[in-house]
């Protein structure tokens, strides 16, 4: 039962690792000479702007922000209310409040990621955008984005089977 719950918690803290990852590192959309994440648009790696009004999708741009933030804070809090319920509940009990919140933070990610991927055309439009953006292809950050939302939901089905034993 050590082994499962050791292995438990090193998959949740990749989970969240992924989760911190995918939101903060700028690689979103790559291309030769430019790189974007949720936060930046850079050019010859030096040359970066802030999302700002200008842009044409900027709600989509914070949505986008919003859900994998909270995506992050959900999979964080879980963790400790997982740990929380390892010591306070009765053996046999599931653990559901830890399930619920990280399948909470799982259908956040989902939704940060897919309206990335179903606006990623006007994303990359602008007034900052040269014609080789449109040219670029998904970073490695939107695909540890959905690679975390698999773990977390793998994580949140775990501990809605998963019962305390001895």
């Amino acid at each position: 039962m050590l082994i499962l719950l050791a292995f438990i918690i090193v998959f949740h803290i990749t989970s969240a690792a992924l989760l911190f990852i995918s939101t903060i590192d700028n690689a979103w959309w790559v291309g030769p000479g430019f790189y974007t994440d949720v936060w930046h648009r850079c050019f010859n790696a030096s040359n970066c702007t802030a999302l700002d009004n200008n842009f044409p999708a900027y709600s989509a741009f914070q949505a986008i922000q919003a859900a994998m933030i909270l995506s992050t804070i959900l999979c964080c809090v879980a963790f400790f209310v997982f740990i929380l319920q390892l010591f306070r509940l009765k053996q046999g009990e599931r653990f559901v409040l830890t399930s619920i919140i990280q399948l909470f933070s799982c259908l956040c990610v989902m939704i940060a990621a897919s309206i990335y991927t179903d606006r990623q055309e006007e994303l990359h439009e602008g007034p900052h955008v040269s014609l080789n953006v449109s040219k670029g292809q998904f970073g490695y950050s939107y695909i540890l984005a959905w690679i975390a939302f698999a773990f977390t939901l793998l994580s949140g089905i775990m501990y809605l089977i998963l019962r305390k034993r001895k």
